[in-house]
């Protein structure tokens, strides 16, 4: 929606633009004629860039998902492929608008065919832009660094950040940090704390919950002096009658909690910190395949999962009160073990014909154990054992070599 908006808003710059560079009567002047040829030439040849702009989208958007996992969308949804398209358009418009507009004169401002040359310029600069965007999207170690900042992002916004972190420019009264959606504060009133008044399930067909407003749902629940606990995470494929929400002490109806959930055919970053696990996961499958056989390139996926692991253990929930500070919203997270089972549970049996990467599993997650994570120690324990499992199963000339480095480097 809001890439055909921006196309709609060049359109129009581009329209009044037209109209009004060839009301400039200042400084010399050309004959109308050639400039009108000059512009119709320009606009219709910038119709090529479309062309061009397309074919790399397509190009990109199949490599990547042959080459890393299809469900790698950073260059399809990168703003650049988007502004470079809008603003072809609206130069487009804006050439064959003047032309049009001087096509009975007999003389313009040199003021028009200046103008056509620097958005001309400008739009060759986009391309450009473009192009190197879609080389680095093509590329291994950009695509993982892109997939690890994102990743990183999400954990520091949805896990250390204070308000309006979810959705908007704020939520109405700010968030109470992380807590526990197992038993919800009421607001205080007649009501108080106790079960659900309602649940809310989803009406429709099966979608992925993409994004939650905590914003609209924390104003509706304040005029209704409830609090709405959500039971799904973005992230989450939303089936026909699944419990989406659970309404608390006041009378929230279901359509005011449904509203607040955006929801689209595939996960997006937004609010989905668990997606740059399973992407980077993807990577590294794709690349142990019989067909692929590229350990390095899942050796240096597993670089970019232990750099979002070692991220502090996030709670397992936010809370968002209202501005006078009573709970309306709570919004499950997902726990650290969530990542750990998403970026390692189907790497490892993966990896029991490939040396380097389970020697670099193994020292994955001895740094994670030294690294001491919350509610952690159990499940790594148990991953380190699998792999060593593997080596010995395998590779066990090689297991004892490394215990037997490690116990001379001691």
């Amino acid at each position: 929606m809001r890439a055909g908006l921006l196309q709609l808003v060049f359109i129009a710059v581009g329209l009044g633009l037209g109209l009004v560079v060839p009301e400039f009567t200042r400084g010399p002047v050309l004959p109308s004629r050639p400039v009108a040829e000059m512009l119709l030439a320009t606009g219709f040849g910038v119709l090529g860039a479309a062309t061009v702009i397309f074919s790399v989208l397509f190009l990109v958007v199949q490599w990547a998902a042959t080459t890393f996992t299809p469900r790698l969308t950073l260059f399809r949804d990168a703003p650049i492929v988007w502004r470079t398209f809008a603003f072809a358009v609206g130069l487009t418009v804006f050439c064959a608008t003047a032309a049009l507009t001087i096509a009975n004169r007999d003389e313009v401002s040199v003021v028009v065919p200046i103008s056509a040359g620097v958005l001309l310029l400008l739009l060759l600069t986009l391309l450009r832009t473009l192009l190197l965007k879609a080389v680095a999207a093509i590329q291994l170690a950009p695509v993982l660094g892109s997939i690890t900042e994102r990743g990183r992002h999400n954990l520091d916004v949805l896990y250390t950040s204070g308000p309006g972190d979810m959705r908007g420019s704020g939520d109405p009264g700010g968030t109470r940090g992380p807590g526990d959606a197992q038993g919800p504060r009421g607001p205080a009133g007649p009501a108080g704390p106790g079960g659900p008044r309602s649940a809310v399930c989803w009406p429709k067909a099966a979608a992925v919950l993409q994004r939650v407003d905590v914003d609209l749902l924390a104003g509706a629940a304040r005029a209704a002096n409830a609090v709405v606990v959500l039971r799904v995470t973005p992230g989450t494929t939303l089936q026909h009658g699944t419990t989406v929400a659970e309404v608390y002490d006041g009378e929230l109806p279901g359509s005011a909690v449904l509203r607040g959930l955006e929801t689209g055919a595939e996960r997006v970053f937004d609010q989905d910190p668990g997606l740059a696990f399973r992407l980077l996961a993807d990577i590294a499958l794709r690349a142990l395949s019989p067909a692929v056989n590229d350990p390095a390139t899942a050796v240096q996926a597993l670089d970019a999962m232990e750099d979002l692991l070692r991220r502090p253990a996030p709670a397992r929930s936010r809370e968002v009160a209202d501005r006078s500070g009573v709970l309306r919203v709570v919004v499950p997270l997902p726990a650290w073990e969530d990542f750990l089972r998403t970026a390692l549970d189907d790497v490892i049996p993966a990896a029991r014909n490939s040396p380097s990467v389970l020697i670099r599993l193994r020292a994955l997650l001895e740094d994670l154990l030294s690294a001491g994570h919350d509610r952690g120690e159990a499940l790594l324990t148990r991953r380190l054992a699998w792999v060593d499992e593997e080596l010995g199963a395998r590779f066990s000339r090689l297991r004892d070599a490394l215990e037997q480095e490690r116990r001379d480097e001691g």
